[in-house]
C-alpha cells in the first residue's frame, strides 16, 4: 500500500525546506513520488526539487481547487502506475486548503492501494498572526485539518512570536502534534516518526473532512466542494474583490506589512496595527462567517514568464528590493525564480515582503519566474523583470 503524506503551508513558510530534509535524511531509499501544485502559471518548485532526483508531475493551473478537479485523479493514477512508490508527498500551492487536497485524494477510486498518511501545515512562527487575520479562510483551514503543525523560523523568531503562535494555533487545533524545535537542530527521522505518531487523528480529521463534504453536497453545491460542476471563473476574475466592503489588496498582506508608504520595520512591536490609522481586524478574512467561501483565485492574481535571458545576482537583487513598491507593481507577496547568470552559473531566488534570499543553483532547461500576489500589474512586473 502506498502512503500518501500532504505538506501544506502558507506561502513562504518553509513546505520545500522540510521535504527536502525529509527525502534526504529519513525517505532516502525509498521509492517516493512528488506531486506538486502550483498557483500560478510557470512552474518553479518543481526545479528546485529536480536535485534531490525525485519525480515531479506539476500541475499548473489556477487555485488548487481547480487543478485537482481536473486532473489530481489522473495524475495520481499516473504515479502508481508508472511507479509503484513507497510513497507520494503532495505539495499542495501555498494558498490551498488543506481540506480540499484532503478530499481529493479520499475521492480518488484506487481501492486498498493508497491511504492518507498524514497532513502537514507548516507555519512560519513570525507571521502566524497577520497570516491568520489578514487571511484566515485560507490559513485557518490548513491549521485546522492538520494532524501535526510545524512551526518553522523558531530559531530567529522572537520567544513571544513563537508562544503567541503556538496559543493561536491552539485556539485552532488542540489535538496536533507542534513540533517548535527548529528543523535544522532536528534529525529527518525524528520528524518523520512524529508525524507519523498522529495516524489516529489524521482517520478523525478524514471523518471531519467527508462529513463536511456531504453537507456540502446537500446544502450548498457550489461553494466549497472541490468536487462541484459550477464554472470556477464566474467571478470574472474580480481577484481583489470577494463581496465585502474591502478591497483585498489591503489585507493580502502575506507578512505583518499593510502596504502603506511608512517604514515597515515598526511593525515587529505592533502586531495588529501598520501604524496608518487603522487596525487590521476590520480586514479579517474569516470568508465563512459572511457565509461564502472562496476560491484562491478569486483572492490571489499569479504572473510569471520563461526566459533565455542572463541575470547577475546584483540585478536579481536590485529587481526584488524593487517588488515591495506596491503602487508600481501591485502586492507582492511572492516571487520565486531560477535563471542562468551569463557565465555558466545559475541564479535562484525566493521572495516574499521584507526577506529575499538570492542563491546559485543547478542549471535548469530554462529560466523562469513566477510571482503572486493581489492587484498585479503585469506590464510593469514584465518591464521590470526584461528590461
Amino acid at each position: 500500500m502506498t502512503k500518501i503524506d500532504i505538506v501544506s503551508g502558507f506561502l513562504g513558510a518553509g513546505k520545500t525546506t522540510l521535504i527536502k530534509k525529509l527525502l534526504k535524511e529519513a525517505l532516502a531509499g525509498s521509492q517516493v513520488v512528488l506531486i506538486e501544485n502550483e498557483f500560478g502559471e510557470i512552474g518553479i518548485d518543481g526545479g528546485f526539487l529536480k536535485e534531490s532526483g525525485i519525480e515531479i508531475k506539476e500541475m499548473n493551473s489556477g487555485c488548487i481547487c481547480c487543478s485537482l478537479v481536473g486532473d489530481f485523479g489522473t495524475s495520481l493514477k499516473e504515479v502508481m502506475e508508472t511507479y509503484h512508490p513507497d510513497r507520494i508527498l503532495i505539495e499542495p500551492s501555498g494558498v490551498g486548503k488543506l481540506s480540499d487536497v484532503m478530499k481529493a485524494v479520499q475521492n480518488v477510486d484506487m481501492g486498498g492501494e493508497i491511504t492518507l498518511n498524514s497532513a502537514v501545515a507548516v507555519v512560519d512562527a513570525s507571521k502566524c498572526k497577520m497570516y491568520m487575520k489578514n487571511f484566515g479562510e485560507f490559513f485557518i483551514n490548513q491549521i485546522e485539518y492538520a494532524g501535526t503543525i510545524i512551526l518553522s523560523r523558531t530559531d530567529v523568531a522572537s520567544p513571544e512570536k513563537v508562544r503567541q503562535a503556538v496559543d493561536l494555533i491552539r485556539e485552532h487545533n488542540s489535538r496536533a502534534a507542534l513540533i517548535t524545535t527548529p528543523l535544522a537542530q532536528l534529525d529527518g527521522k525524528e520528524i518523520l516518526r512524529t508525524i507519523e505518531g498522529g495516524s489516529d487523528l489524521e482517520k478523525e480529521l478524514m471523518k471531519e473532512v467527508l462529513a463536511q463534504q456531504e453537507e456540502e453536497h446537500d446544502h450548498d453545491h457550489d461553494h466549497d466542494s472541490c468536487g462541484c460542476d459550477h464554472e470556477h471563473h464566474h467571478h470574472d476574475h474580480d481577484h481583489d474583490s470577494c463581496g465585502c466592503d474591502h478591497e483585498h489588496h489591503h489585507h493580502d498582506h502575506d507578512h505583518d506589512s499593510c502596504g502603506c508608504d511608512h517604514e515597515h520595520h515598526h511593525h515587529d512591536h505592533d502586531h495588529d496595527s501598520c501604524g496608518c490609522g487603522h487596525d487590521h481586524e476590520h480586514h479579517d478574512h474569516e470568508h465563512h462567517d459572511h457565509g461564502h467561501h472562496h476560491h484562491a483565485d478569486e483572492v490571489f492574481t499569479s504572473w510569471g514568464m520563461e526566459t533565455p535571458a542572463s541575470y547577475s545576482k546584483e540585478r536579481v537583487e536590485s529587481i526584488l528590493k524593487a517588488l515591495g513598491d506596491e503602487e508600481k507593481y501591485g502586492f507582492v507577496l511572492r516571487a520565486k525564480g531560477m535563471v542562468p547568470a551569463g557565465d555558466g552559473t545559475w541564479v535562484y531566488f525566493d521572495y516574499v515582503p521584507e526577506e529575499s534570499n538570492v542563491r546559485e543553483g543547478k542549471p535548469d532547461v530554462t529560466g523562469k519566474f513566477c510571482v503572486i500576489g493581489s492587484k498585479l500589474k503585469e506590464d510593469a512586473l514584465k518591464e521590470l523583470f526584461t528590461a
